[in-house]
C-alpha cells in the first residue's frame, strides 16, 4: 500500500512538473508570438513611412494597422502642432472629435500627462459613461489613455477605446507601450517631410511651385514611375539683361519664359522655379532622350520671343512744342526689347533615390559652365 501511495505521489509530482514545464513553454511561445507580431507591425510601420504619401496619410495608415493587428475597436492619435491639438488619425465618427482632442484638459487624465504614465478607465454597466464623454453613451465603455512624449516634451496622446466594460482589465499594457514608442518614432521620422509640405509656396512672379514641392506632393507623381527625366535650365543672359537694361526687364523675361513653358507642358510633367533664373522640369516616366525633342522645341520658340516692358498708360495732356521735342528725344525704357537665351542640362532620376542630390548635380553643372553657354546637355 505504501509503495502504491509513493508511486501515486511521484506520478502527481511528475504531472505537476510536466504541467509547469508545458505552461512555461506556452508562455514562451506566446511571448515569441507577441514579439513576432510586434516585429510585423513595426515592419508595416517602416513600409508606410517609405511610401509616397503625405504625413497625415501615413499617420492614418499606421492607425489603421494598429486597429487591424491588435483588434482595437477605436484608436485615436492626437498631436499638438504648435498652436492647437489636432486629431491626426482616428476611426471614431467625426462628431466626437471635438471631445477627443480636448482630453488633456480632462481632470482624470491630467495626472497621466504629468507623470507620463498610461491611464485605464472603465464603467461597470451600460448605464454609466466614461468621464470625458459629453453626449455619447453607447460608443465607448473602456479606454486607455497614453500620453506621448518626445525627448521629455509632451506632444499629444494616443487613446484606445472599447465598447465593452472592463474590456482591458487583463490586457498587457507593456505591448501598447511599445506601440506608443513606435508611434513616437514615426512622428519623429516624418516631421521633416511635414516641414517640407508646410513650406511649399508659389513664386509670386511666375505662379510656379518652389523646389520643396518636388520632395512632397510632387514626389507622389514622380515615384509612380521607375525612372524619369529631370531637366534644369537657366536663363543664360539674365545678368546681361539686368545690367544693360533694367532688373524690371529681367523680371519680365523670367515671367514670359516661365509662362511660355507652363502653357505648353502637360499635367503629368512638373515645372517649378528652382532659384532665381533657374527652373526645373521633371518628365515623369520619360527617359532623357525622349525629353530632348520637347526641350529643343521649347528652346527654339522661347529664344524667338521679343520681350519688352509694357508701356504705362499716361493721361493725354496738351504739350507745347518744346515739351513735345523733349519727349521725342527722351529714351523710352519701355521700348527696349530682349531675347532670352536658355542653357539646359538633363539627367535621369531613379525612383527611391534622392531628388535633392540629382538637382544639386544639375545645378553644379549650370554654375560651373561658361555663363554664355546656350546648349542642351545630357549628363
Amino acid at each position: 500500500m505504501t509503495i502504491i501511495i509513493i508511486i501515486l505521489v511521484a506520478m502527481i509530482i511528475g504531472l505537476l512538473i510536466y504541467n509547469i514545464t508545458i505552461h512555461k513553454k506556452i508562455e514562451q511561445f506566446n511571448a515569441l508570438n507577441r514579439q513576432a507580431n510586434n516585429l510585423r507591425v513595426l515592419q508595416d510601420f517602416l513600409t508606410t513611412i517609405g511610401e509616397t504619401s503625405s504625413v497625415d496619410e501615413k499617420i492614418q495608415k499606421i492607425n489603421d494597422i494598429l486597429i487591424e493587428k491588435y483588434e482595437i475597436k477605436y484608436s485615436t492619435i492626437v498631436v499638438f502642432d504648435g498652436t492647437e491639438y489636432q486629431i491626426k488619425a482616428s476611426n471614431v465618427d467625426k462628431k466626437h472629435w471635438e471631445t477627443l482632442k480636448k482630453l488633456q484638459d480632462v481632470p482624470i487624465f491630467k495626472d497621466s500627462v504629468a507623470t507620463a504614465t498610461p491611464k485605464y478607465i472603465t464603467v461597470n454597466n451600460d448605464k454609466e459613461k466614461l468621464p470625458y464623454q459629453e453626449s455619447e453613451f453607447a460608443r465607448a465603455k473602456s479606454a486607455i489613455f497614453f500620453p506621448i512624449y518626445e525627448e521629455n516634451v509632451y506632444i499629444g496622446y494616443w487613446i484606445i477605446e472599447s465598447g465593452v466594460p472592463h474590456d482591458f482589465d487583463n490586457i498587457d499594457t507593456t505591448i501598447f507601450e511599445v506601440i506608443k514608442d513606435n508611434i513616437v518614432a514615426v512622428l519623429r521620422t516624418v516631421v521633416h517631410q511635414k516641414t517640407l509640405e508646410s513650406i511649399v509656396r508659389k513664386d509670386l512672379f511666375t505662379g510656379l511651385y518652389s523646389e520643396e514641392y518636388l520632395y512632397g506632393e510632387g514626389k507622389k507623381i514622380i515615384d509612380q514611375y521607375t525612372t524619369s527625366a529631370v531637366c534644369m535650365f537657366r536663363i543664360a543672359n539674365i545678368e546681361e539683361i539686368n545690367e544693360k537694361y533694367s532688373r524690371k526687364l529681367g523680371n519680365e523675361t523670367i515671367i514670359k519664359v516661365s509662362q511660355y513653358i507652363k502653357n505648353n507642358i502637360v499635367d503629368e510633367y512638373l515645372f517649378i522655379r528652382y532659384m532665381g533664373p533657374k527652373f526645373v522640369i521633371v518628365f515623369s516616366g520619360v527617359d532623357p532622350d525622349s525629353a530632348v525633342s520637347f526641350i529643343e522645341n521649347q528652346k527654339q520658340e522661347i529664344e524667338k520671343l521679343n520681350i519688352s516692358l509694357k508701356k504705362d498708360n499716361f493721361e493725354e495732356i496738351e504739350l507745347d512744342e518744346i515739351d513735345k521735342k523733349k519727349k521725342t528725344n527722351k529714351k523710352d525704357k519701355n521700348s527696349e526689347v530682349v531675347k532670352p537665351k536658355l542653357n539646359f542640362v538633363i539627367t535621369t532620376y531613379y525612383k527611391g533615390t534622392g531628388m535633392e542630390e540629382v538637382l544639386k548635380k544639375l545645378e553644379q553643372y549650370l554654375d560651373s559652365c561658361d555663363k554664355s553657354e546656350n546648349n542642351i546637355t545630357t549628363i
